[in-house]
């Protein structure tokens, strides 16, 4: 999931840089500086981990009938091990614990005696590593997040993540379908069938007006902004897609009642101006709105994003690529999202110059190593995956 930006609206699922679920049970080979406080501080952690989980192994193995030795032999490791699991003295190889959780009938969360707003960033943290999770794992997510939809204090995340955990999951069927339905498609380009269910793997355009309108998205978002009028997520939803639609008059009206609330941002109220403009197909007024805009803020990153935004949709991609540039250097927060890059890659990629957007995709991975620190998230991969498929079009992979 690339790192993207909103100049307006803040990431629904709040993107930072997360540990594997287990990153427990890795002890760094390096000799750790006895004097770092961090380094006192993840050892106390790994003893606490230490003497949880040993404590667990213990209350199940007594539960379930079993010796130290007969737990050893189901495992095929030595009983001192297990006393030493038991014991605090050392914790049981990352591979071990299925098979442990397997024998006594638990989860491996329930190996770690987790809290539930443990369980939530564990369930969290798996499904921004991975693409697929299995479906054992995917199945145990789903009843414990259902399982906490009656539970008051955690209600509102169970929510937020079953709500994840079904779209990570559309999401990885989509990949899928999108990629034998583009084989299908390649095979009977004159069958419709395929054809179609590429278009909702991916979202493409639909020219039927009854698919491809935002009605029903519109009456949700303005029945949310009627129940919570000063709100200003639910307004911008609602101008977003009233302006996708060409309902210039009814974004307008809306457009006014954002701009009088007290968190209102007045350059993104000038910046959907000139988008409703464009709604009603007055092209001057919304190219006078954006130079009077970028006059007033020619140093704001946000307003110079908004404007290539703004240019790009036109097919300026000149202007377009000046102002993401423009933006991402005068970025001030650390880590930069990718958006602009990601903009820049595929204006290069729309106007032939391939080999300058897997360039951007080099841009792209050095932001997330260096700013974000990754080393094996989705977004990292997925972007090393974009930059081989554009170097094999110029047949330098």
């Amino acid at each position: 999931m690339p790192l993207f930006q909103s100049t307006y609206v803040s990431l629904s699922i709040p993107f930072h840089r997360r540990l594997t679920s287990f990153a427990i049970c890795v002890i760094d080979s390096a000799e750790p500086d006895p004097y770092n406080e961090s380094v006192i501080g993840n050892q106390t952690f790994e003893e606490d981990m230490m003497m949880e989980l040993g404590k667990k192994i213990r209350q199940l193995r007594f539960k379930a009938g079993l010796t130290q030795e007969q737990l050893a032999e189901k495992l095929n490791v030595t009983p001192q091990s297990v006393s030493k699991w038991e014991n605090a003295a050392a914790m049981p190889d990352i591979s071990a614990l299925p098979l442990i959780a397997g024998i006594f009938g638990v989860t491996i969360d329930d190996l770690f005696d987790l809290t539930a707003e443990q369980r939530f960033s564990r369930i969290e943290n798996r499904m921004d590593l991975e693409e697929d999770l299995p479906q054992d794992v995917f199945l145990e997510y789903e009843e414990f997040l259902k399982s906490q939809l009656a539970s008051e204090p955690h209600k509102k995340r169970a929510v937020s993540l079953i709500a994840y955990l079904y779209w990570h999951r559309m999401d990885t069927y989509a990949r899928k379908a999108s990629r034998y339905a583009r084989d299908a498609v390649r095979m009977t380009p004159g069958e419709k069938g395929c054809q179609w269910m590429l278009q909702k793997a991916e979202g493409h355009a639909a020219w039927d007006w009854n698919i491809s309108n935002h009605t029903r998205a519109i009456d949700f978002y303005r029945e949310l902004t009627e129940a919570n009028p000063e709100e200003r997520l639910p307004y911008l939803y609602l101008i977003d897609n009233l302006i996708a639609d060409h309902r210039a008059d009814e974004a307008e009206k809306y457009l006014e009642k954002l701009s009088a609330l007290k968190d209102a941002d007045p350059v993104i109220c000038q910046v959907y101006r000139a988008h409703i403009a464009l709604a009603r197909f007055d092209e001057k007024a919304a190219d006078r709105i954006m130079e009077e805009l970028l006059t007033a803020h020619a140093d704001d990153s946000a307003c110079l994003f908004e404007a290539a935004q703004y240019f790009a949709g036109k097919c300026d991609y000149e202007k377009a690529v000046s102002y993401y540039e423009q933006s991402f250097a005068k970025e001030k927060r650390r880590p930069r999202f990718t958006d602009e890059l990601q903009s820049i890659a595929d204006i290069h990629e729309i106007t032939g110059n391939v080999t300058e957007a897997a360039e951007t995709y080099d841009r792209i991975i050095s932001l997330l190593r260096e700013e974000w620190g990754m080393t094996e998230e989705t977004a990292l991969k997925d972007a090393e995956k974009e930059k081989a498929r554009l170097l094999a079009k110029t047949g330098s992979a």
